[in-house]
């Protein structure tokens, strides 16, 4: 337990919990004290464990962390026949998404702590995302690069909702390197989780493998693609959960599953590298999870009648598996509760359903019942 504060101690806290990144020079013109007081006072807290390091981080702050992607979603819906080498009407729209931006986003509905990890532009494609996320995530941890675009992701739909093309610029994300995650050491050491997608470079993803494994952190590995599958690192042992899709295990083991056996099986090989916990979803017929103590399980999916927009459905799932499993649920209530959320978001027309919360999504589960 942390020693009792004083007032001048308490007075700091409350502006560093204001702006972790404050100066001491700051604090002092703040207070009238000078700026050697200041760094006694700082001295003291820190002994005190109530400041873990710079930037200050308040050791009551526990936060799950989501490092990756954070774009701007773009759709261009063709209104009629889509005619190549002419113009075509249409109607726009767009949304802040991203994988890891739409994790955090869900997790944070649900009442979690959660700082977002990523990269950026210093542009208006970023102010959008900005605005849409700040209420859900800390953002303070998302690092600008004046020179280059934000990460966008552009689809071209046709009458029917048929994906013609999709042009993703996700070049921003390759500046998410270690050297750039060791700035967040104390961050990421204190965390109560860490999830991480496959937009980030692989020896980013092997830094974030070592580095949970040696500072025993639960670690999420989310693939987000198959084309993205050979940037897993070839040592998996450690790592916490891998939540993927058909397609991409399939991709990653060059097989097929065809079956339910194929599918088990696949689930196998995968725990057989040293993960502890395995989702393979498998669009309309459901999910299989499982570990190696207590087994693996195929989970009925939630009868959807009606999808409005497949967007981040997901996405939901992951969230709704991690929100889960720290919350100490079984392995099948896991699956039903990721099974729930992504049925409710593709009812929805947003990328993250704007009804969730914890108390939502245990009322919706309590319906199956």
């Amino acid at each position: 337990m942390p020693e009792q504060i004083t007032e001048k101690e308490q007075l700091i806290l409350n502006l560093i919990r204001k702006n972790p990144y404050v100066s001491q020079q700051e604090l002092a013109e703040t207070l009238g004290l000078s700026r050697p007081s200041i760094a006694n006072i700082i001295s003291g807290l820190i002994r005190k464990r109530n400041i873990l390091g710079r930037a200050y981080i308040l050791s009551e702050s526990q936060q799950v962390i989501c490092i990756g992607g954070a774009n701007i979603d773009r759709k261009f819906h063709i209104k009629d026949k889509a005619q190549l080498g002419t113009s075509n009407p249409i109607y726009a729209t767009q949304n802040a998404g991203g994988v890891a931006r739409n994790i955090a986003e869900n997790l944070g509905r649900l009442g979690m702590e959660v700082a977002l990890i990523s990269t950026s532009g210093d542009d208006k494609d970023w102010s959008i995302i900005e605005e849409a996320s700040s209420l859900y995530m800390n953002l303070d941890t998302v690092t600008r690069f004046p020179e280059k675009s934000t990460g966008s992701y552009t689809a071209v739909l046709d009458s029917t909702g048929d994906l013609i093309i999709a042009l993703a610029d996700m070049e921003v994300y390759e500046a998410l390197t270690p050297n750039l995650l060791q700035k967040h050491e104390v961050l990421l050491s204190q965390s109560k989780c860490i999830m991480v997608d496959l937009n980030c470079p692989k020896e980013t993803i092997q830094f974030l493998c070592n580095f949970a494994k040696s500072h025993d952190l639960p670690l999420v590995l989310i693939p987000v693609s198959s084309p993205k599958m050979k940037r897993l690192p070839k040592d998996l042992s450690g790592v916490t959960w891998l939540i993927t899709n058909r397609d991409e295990s399939e991709t990653y083991f060059n097989t097929e599953i065809s079956n339910e056996e194929d599918w088990k099986a696949t689930v196998e090989k995968w725990l057989s590298l040293g993960i502890s916990n395995v989702v393979i979803t498998n669009g309309k017929d459901g999910s299989m999870i499982g570990n190696q103590e207590d087994g693996i399980f195929r989970v009925s999916p939630i009868e959807t009648n009606e999808i409005v927009d497949v967007t981040g459905a997901g996405d939901a799932f992951s969230s709704a598996v991690i929100y889960s499993w720290l919350e100490g649920k079984t392995l099948i209530e896991i699956a039903k509760a990721g099974s729930m959320n992504a049925s409710k978001t593709l009812q929805s027309p947003y990328t993250v359903r704007q009804d969730l919360t914890a108390v939502q999504l245990q009322k919706d589960l309590e319906e199956l019942i």
